[in-house]
């Protein structure tokens, strides 16, 4: 019932979001992302497509489909990474659901991702944004952080798409992450590089009232701040593909799985190798090895880790995490074995790792060391914690399908107008945070890196989000109170709902819920 519930709010949401606040979301990402779909455009074509990022002798020949993307040497394990992982999702399927068949084409139960699209001559990868993510520094100081161009999977020669036509593009990103300054990058003068100039360059484009042509020449010119990213930038690549999806029917619920995976480049042997996703908890060895699990919990309950975890900006030991993730979707407001950490708290059917006691003890031992825990001030808090940090459990939660960013598709006919926004609720509720981090960076001050809950964004004093969905507006993510104050968790006490709405509980169980017009 909770499922059912969450899909037809979900669905409420996607049919009258344009009547809402997430009209004002171009505003929100000035100076954070590019997500003008005439100036992609301009950029996929000159020097940010595909082909001049990964193979710039080939750039002559027009752009790179994917038949000559995946036939490269530096693509080659990532191929083969990627059909692997196809064989051993069907292998598992087969498995464990024997009833239901499994295949390409809608004759099938659960429908598969045609691979041969994925290494076609018809089909390439066209830049769907550039997203900032120097907000990521903490994870690579030397670098400045991240720019992440993303580019989504589109039919090559499909005609233009009508406001309410099928687009040509496909479910599957791949997101090219590099660093934001490049080993022994200088400023074009001779200077040596610095984050601030970086951040500075970008803060400055949120001025910037340009579009199209004009809005990339200014971009890529000398002073822009995508004049600093080139190949040289590269660090690596990462891939979504909804991988499988089920058509609702009397006999199974609507549900589409994504495959996550992340291939690191290697600068000796140029190619991309499977490497591990960020702090992706590998669910299943820790439920089945005893000694993992001991040297996880004790690992992450460690007062300055625990501190970490609560400000999201832990980073877990690559011995404790998976190389690839399913998320699936939808995902209700209760606890759900599709979510990565489900049974690893109190021990839903599965081996746990924590009891609510090693928790309570472990937020005690930090209280003791006067560390003052911003988001978890609970065992509920830990748990929803523990899923949000994960890609898949990030995925999960607000996002439009299984993606965060599923990027401008400009080659509809009136793109602008499309009723497809570039993002979802999520990546829109972060950006002033993000933004926040950017003018610390210039300015030279202490930067604050960390986050809040993926479901409600860390506001930082910030009103720019106050009534809207991403906040504690129409339709946002709440915490529905209880009858007795004493009862309440303290972890998400400050959900609450603008003046006129109220928390509608989806999920009894965690009292979560979405803010509606009602009484409360």
């Amino acid at each position: 019932m909770d499922l059912l519930r969450s899909l037809f709010i979900i669905l409420a949401l996607l049919c009258l979001s344009p009547l809402h606040p997430a009209r004002s979301a171009p505003a929100l990402e000035r100076g954070t992302a590019v997500t003008d779909p005439s100036a992609l455009r301009e950029l996929d074509r000159g020097r940010f497509g595909l082909v001049r990022m990964l193979a710039a002798s080939q750039a002559s020949g027009g752009p790179l489909n994917d038949s000559a993307l995946f036939a490269l040497p530096s693509m080659a394990p990532v191929r083969k990474s990627l059909d692997q992982e196809f064989e051993r999702y069907v292998r598992q399927h087969k498995a464990e659901l024997p009833n239901d068949t499994i295949g390409v084409g809608t004759q099938f139960d659960f429908q598969l991702f045609d691979r041969d699209q994925l290494y076609s001559q018809a089909h390439r990868f066209v830049l769907a944004g550039i997203v900032n993510r120097m907000d990521r520094a903490f994870v690579s100081p030397s670098g400045c952080g991240e720019i992440r161009l993303i580019y989504r999977l589109t039919e090559m020669d499909a005609p233009p798409v009508g406001d309410h036509g099928a687009s040509a593009r496909q479910p599957m990103t791949l997101n090219l992450v590099l660093k934001a300054k490049a080993d022994n990058a200088t400023d074009g003068k001779g200077a040596a590089l610095t984050c601030a100039a970086i951040a500075g360059r970008w803060l400055d484009s949120a001025n910037w009232s340009l579009t199209g042509t004009a809005l990339a020449e200014k971009l890529t010119a000398e002073d822009g701040p995508l004049a600093l990213i080139g190949p040289d930038n590269i660090e690596r690549i990462e891939t979504n593909i909804q991988i499988a999806h089920v058509t609702p029917s009397p006999a199974r619920e609507f549900r589409t799985d994504y495959l996550l995976k992340i291939f690191d480049y290697n600068p000796q042997s140029k190619t991309f190798e499977e490497a591990t996703l960020e702090d992706q908890i590998d669910r299943e060895r820790l439920v089945s090895d005893e000694k993992l699990r001991a040297d996880f919990k004790a690992w992450l309950l460690d007062p300055a880790h625990l501190n970490e975890f609560d400000r999201g900006t832990v980073l877990i030991p690559k011995e404790f995490l998976a190389t690839r993730a399913i998320a699936s979707t939808p995902i209700g407001f209760s606890g759900s074995p599709s979510q990565p950490a489900f049974g690893l708290v109190q021990g839903e059917g599965e081996s746990p790792v924590f009891s609510r006691e090693d928790v309570v003890t472990a937020l005690q031992k930090a209280a003791e060391r006067g560390i003052s825990l911003q988001n978890i001030r609970s065992v509920a808090g830990f748990e929803r914690r523990l899923n949000d940090i994960t890609c898949a459990g990030c995925h999960q939660t607000r996002g439009i399908g299984g993606f965060h960013f599923p990027g401008v598709d400009w080659m509809a006919t009136n793109p602008s107008n499309t009723l497809i926004v570039p993002a979802s609720p999520h990546f829109f509720g972060d950006q002033v945070r993000r933004r926040d981090i950017l003018t610390e960076i210039r300015d030279g001050k202490q930067v604050d890196y960390s986050r809040g809950f993926s479901e409600r964004p860390q506001l930082r004093g910030s009103p720019e989000l106050a009534g809207t969905e991403y906040d504690d507006g129409w339709g946002a993510h709440c915490y529905g109170l209880h009858a007795k104050t004493a009862d309440n968790d303290h972890s998400f006490l400050s959900w609450g709902c603008a003046k006129g709405l109220a928390c509608q509980v989806m999920s009894e169980a965690s009292h979560m819920g979405m803010c509606f017009v009602g009484n409360r």
